[in-house]
């Protein structure tokens, strides 16, 4: 069977930021352009004075997508709401940074070489996912990279994808479901550019742990998401790279009197539940996994991280470390967290979340004191009469 792939690029973080439209950006598919199943949301739908008379692939376009929209910066605010009034909004990421770093990545030769950890943990995912006996019409991939979590999606999971990234350089490069309609679409993860109520399952892996505003964007996928349909998804955890943090703070203490901040802060597992919560979600599973990966030596790891897009984006990140410090770090990596075969591991710690989107026909806890059975009376059940 033919795989039909629609692949569209949309600077939707430039529509947020000025209400207007920068750059868009149309791919080729073997398969022409296709709908997008009217998911998009309507701002982005009236594109249709620049694209009525224009070609792309084997067809012109019997509909238009998007349009130049003529809003106000608060009636996309209301359009897609973040976080409450009065509740300030966390600035730690530079976003753009982060876009070139996944650009840089993405068009390395040898960047398959540092999927290891993303392909499993994305793996992990879809396993939980097939947990799920349902077959989800319109599926979001947020953040897709590489299009890792499409390496494992099947035609009895889902039966259309969107995968969506902020990268046109890894949207480029990531891969398409077999024997599914896969389409491609830029945009933000603090920004969806969804219609409410309009899709059945938001995936993602390794992603959300570099947005800003977690609370606004988990929101965002709540809005988007019809009704009893889930969220699963996947970020690194607190104590991801606890070995390389301290090494690299008590070399550049000792050898700089101070440290700064190298290795990005995340969310603790304490928090995930109480977001997810606020954001409207129920029926929720909270999970934690550890990966230990062994390296040669510190530089490797840092290498690895490189490759992968997960360096360091922080606003509050030094951009330069000296070399005698380094040289510091790597022996103090080893000594205190070496393995006896010379190598050093590194700790990911990955938390795995799943939120359900309300619905009347999900189950429902028993009233108080509807019990009929006492909780002291538990031990009796080994009894054998």
């Amino acid at each position: 069977m033919c795989i039909h792939t629609c692949t569209m690029a949309v600077n939707i973080g430039k529509l947020f930021r000025h209400a207007t439209w920068r750059k868009l950006t149309r791919y080729r598919s073997q398969s022409g352009v296709r709908r997008l199943h009217g998911v998009l949301n309507p701002q982005v739908q009236r594109y249709n004075a620049l694209l009525s008379s224009s070609q792309c692939g084997c067809g012109r376009m019997s509909e238009s997508l998007f349009q130049r929209p003529e809003i106000s910066m608060s009636s996309v605010r209301l359009m897609h709401p973040g976080s409450p009034k009065g509740e300030g909004i966390m600035n730690v990421f530079d976003r753009k940074t982060k876009r070139l770093q996944r650009n840089r990545a993405a068009l390395l030769e040898d960047a398959h070489v540092y999927d290891y950890l993303k392909d499993e943990v994305a793996f992990r995912v879809s396993d939980r996912l097939r947990d799920i006996t349902r077959k989800f019409p319109v599926a979001v991939d947020l953040g897709c990279g590489k299009g890792h979590l499409a390496k494992y999606m099947q035609d009895d999971m889902i039966e259309s994808l969107y995968q969506c990234d902020v990268s046109e350089e890894m949207l480029e490069s990531s891969s398409s479901c077999e024997n599914i309609p896969t389409y491609r679409v830029k945009c933000d993860e603090e920004f969806l550019p969804f219609k409410e109520n309009s899709l059945d399952l938001v995936i993602s892996s390794l992603s959300l742990h570099w947005v800003n505003d977690l609370p606004g964007a988990l929101r965002q996928v709540n809005l988007c998401l019809k009704k009893d349909s889930p969220f699963i998804g996947a970020m690194f955890g607190g104590d991801t790279l606890f070995e390389l943090r301290c090494s690299l703070q008590l070399a550049e203490t000792e050898r700089e009197g101070g440290f700064a901040p190298h290795i990005s802060p995340f969310t603790d597992v304490r928090d995930i539940g109480n977001l997810l919560t606020r954001a409207g979600f129920n029926l929720l599973t909270v999970d934690i996994d550890e990966i230990t990966v062994n390296y040669p030596s510190m530089y490797e790891v840092m290498y690895d991280l490189k490759g992968m897009a997960e360096n360091n984006a922080a606003w509050s990140r030094k951009l330069l470390l000296h070399r005698d410090t380094m040289m510091a770090a790597a022996a103090i990596y080893k000594d205190m967290y070496g393995n006896e075969d010379g190598s050093v591991p590194a700790t990911f710690q990955i938390l795995y979340l799943i939120g359900w989107k309300p619905d009347d026909t999900q189950p429902k806890p028993a009233k108080r004191g509807s019990a009929t059975v006492s909780m002291k009376d538990l031990e009796s059940l080994n009894q054998v009469k």
